[in-house]
């Protein structure tokens, strides 16, 4: 009895010292403060201690949440998320007066101004989320006391200026996400002591130099991207070394060429991206044991040789990207495995047919620009598509000299009376659609990964347009995440006006979070790079605002190429993932002069310019000699008047 009695009163006072216990009256105020700046009253009513038991803003998922440790006493702020709410403004000094907090979500809001360097007073601080806001300013060097960190992340802001080299003391950092900051320079050689490191999300930045080569130090990493950024191949071999890697993406180098060596031990991959990163010699057989592998993607690269017959042992594999290399030969006959779901091997030198299971139903397969016999799959386009490559000379009996296409919508017909055929074809990751009348034709190419909407090539608004009379022509758009292409076909030679048309309808413009996401990519027509890092918000002043951009090109081989084109640059997940790549929303093309008629015209011109040279000397033999004999007149008859004067002035 007296044994229990005891435990009674324990219980009992532990009771009554939990409820004695309160805040740090300092953290309650700044707390408060903080409420009251960015106006939260009305989602986060603290009318009492903050830290009570069982309330309803400590709860896990609570937005926004206070959370707190009272084992000792006062109880301390130790978690603070206010996620996706556009607070805005200036970081508050009251901020750093929670010096217990060891989490702290700022994540996808319209934050400003520069990071204070009180940011080191969070010294506890073990997650840190900065991302998706309006941050400017240096990175501060500061961030690096803050030593406990496990993830940090500023992705999606507009800093400037280089990495500060401080960041190479959190060595307890698993989780780093930079992308999209607006940082440049070149990568911290104190980055390589970032060993417990297992995520780096680095795209889109403008880091200059080599890619460091002592990346291949960490280890642990599981998860690296790289595109979009100014750095220099080769890929060093020391990245040999990252045997833990499950994706890896790395994009759009400069600089010297790189092998695909280093990655012969790496089979824990399962996403592995190596687009337009300068990649020359062969594809390694070994590459065909990555039993983990998903998705491939050497495209836009110089690999030579064959594919080896060792991908048909890929039996993950579900997206097979191979375009725009030199690759030679015949496709693998089982390449086509039960879970691919797309395979592009467009413009390679490849031969043979088909292989085996091509036409099945849910594959998407694209061979523009080989040799493959692929009547099934372009149909009666096939030999007009033949053109594109440049040994093939075409002609056409009765050629067209315009097409309009209205991309990712029905027919439309303009204010001026443009006839726009419609093009809303559901297309693949790897598909090419010719039109009923075989004028024009467009292919995609990449797949979206992680976009929570999922495979989605179109996209479409309610909203009016503005800035035009055909709002309607803008409603709807195509969307490629890597590589879309249209094609005129059967175009009589001569010079074009190539007019394309956009209105960003997929990123928002308004004061929300919402609202940060930047949309790049490049523009080649004919093969000639024509815009670079076009931003389609930025050029036409905001969002569902009309833009037409207008060009000329030749046609000599009969088909007009306009290639849209992501070089890694731009947001990847604003408003959601996924959301980046050209957008395009109508092609106007046509004729503004003819190859033979400009021919006939120049000659013309030239006779003419040749006529008046020649009557043009004539007539200065005849003013010379007329002079030559005044001259010896005058030299002759030295009392001849000379007039100086005007006749009636004598």
């Amino acid at each position: 009895m007296g044994v229990l009695s005891f435990c009674f009163f324990v219980f009992w006072v532990s009771q009554v010292v939990f409820a004695q216990q309160t805040t740090d009256p300092n953290e309650v105020d700044a707390l408060n403060r903080l409420i009251d700046y960015w106006n939260l009253r009305d989602k986060l009513n603290i009318t009492n201690d903050p830290c009570i038991q069982n309330a309803a803003w400590a709860k896990k998922q609570a937005n926004p949440r206070v959370a707190c440790n009272c084992s000792s006493n006062p109880c301390h702020i130790t978690h603070l998320k206010i996620h996706a709410l556009d607070i805005s403004g200036e970081l508050p000094s009251e901020l750093f007066v929670l010096k217990e907090l060891m989490n702290l979500d700022f994540g996808k809001n319209v934050l400003n101004g520069a990071i204070p360097a009180e940011i080191e007073r969070l010294s506890n601080m073990q997650y840190l989320n900065l991302g998706i806001n309006n941050f400017t300013g240096v990175v501060p060097q500061e961030l690096g006391n803050l030593t406990k960190l496990i993830t940090l992340d500023f992705g999606s802001n507009n800093f400037i200026g280089p990495l500060p080299t401080s960041l190479g003391k959190l060595t307890s950092l698993q989780e780093l996400y930079i992308n999209s900051s607006g940082v440049s320079g070149r990568i911290p050689q104190e980055f390589a002591n970032l060993k417990s490191l297992r995520t780096l999300w680095a795209s889109d930045n403008l880091f200059t130099g080599k890619l460091p080569a002592f990346f291949g130090n960490l280890t642990k990493l599981r998860n690296l991207r790289l595109q979009g950024t100014l750095l220099e191949g080769p890929i060093p071999s020391s990245f040999s070394a990252l045997k833990k890697l499950g994706d890896l993406r790395i994009g759009d180098l400069n600089g010297e060429d790189s092998s695909l060596e280093f990655l012969l031990d790496q089979k824990n991959l399962t996403i592995l991206i190596l687009r337009n990163c300068l990649l020359s010699g062969q594809i390694p057989d070994q590459l065909g044991n990555f039993s983990q592998l998903q998705e491939l993607d050497l495209s836009f690269n110089k690999l030579t040789g064959q594919i080896p017959d060792s991908f048909q042992d890929l039996a993950s594999l579900h997206y097979l990207y191979l375009g725009s290399n030199n690759l030679s030969g015949q496709l693998p006959a089982n390449i086509i495995g039960l879970n691919l779901i797309a395979i592009d091997v467009s413009f390679n030198p490849l031969s043979g047919n088909l292989p085996q299971n091509s036409m099945r139903v849910g594959l998407s397969m694209n061979a523009v620009g080989t040799s493959i016999n692929a009547n099934n799959l372009q149909g009666k386009a096939s030999g007009m598509l033949q053109c594109l490559k440049a040994d093939f000379k075409c002609s056409n009996k009765v050629p067209s000299k315009t097409f309009s296409v209205k991309c990712g919508g029905t027919a439309k017909t303009s204010a001026s009376g443009i006839e726009y055929e419609g093009d809303f074809e559901s297309m693949g990751a790897a598909s090419l659609y010719t039109s009923s009348d075989n004028l024009w034709a467009v292919s995609n190419t990449g797949n979206f990964i992680s976009n929570p909407n999922g495979p989605q090539y179109l996209t479409q608004t309610g909203s009016q347009i503005t800035g035009t009379l055909d709002s309607e022509l803008y409603k709807t758009a195509r969307i490629s995440p890597s590589s879309l292409r249209y094609y005129g076909l059967g175009l009589k030679n001569g010079r074009y006006s190539v007019e394309l048309h956009f209105a960003e309808i997929g990123m928002d413009d308004s004061h929300s979070w919402k609202g940060l996401g930047r949309r790049l990519f490049d523009i080649y027509i004919q093969g000639e790079i024509v815009l670079k890092d076009f931003n389609i918000k930025n050029e036409a002043g905001g969002s569902k605002k009309a833009l037409i951009k207008t060009f000329e090109a030749n046609v000599t081989n009969t088909i007009m190429d306009i290639h849209f084109f992501w070089a890694g640059k731009g947001t990847c997940c604003i408003p959601y993932q996924g959301t980046y790549g050209p957008l395009v929303s109508a092609i106007h093309v046509s004729q503004v002069s003819d190859g033979a008629g400009s021919s006939k015209r120049d000659k013309k011109r030239v006779g003419k310019l040749v006529g008046i040279s020649m009557a043009c000397v004539a007539g200065l033999v005849i003013i010379s000699s007329v002079f030559y004999l005044w001259w010896i007149k005058e030299d002759s008859s030295q009392h001849m008047r000379i007039y100086t004067g005007h006749p009636g002035n004598d």
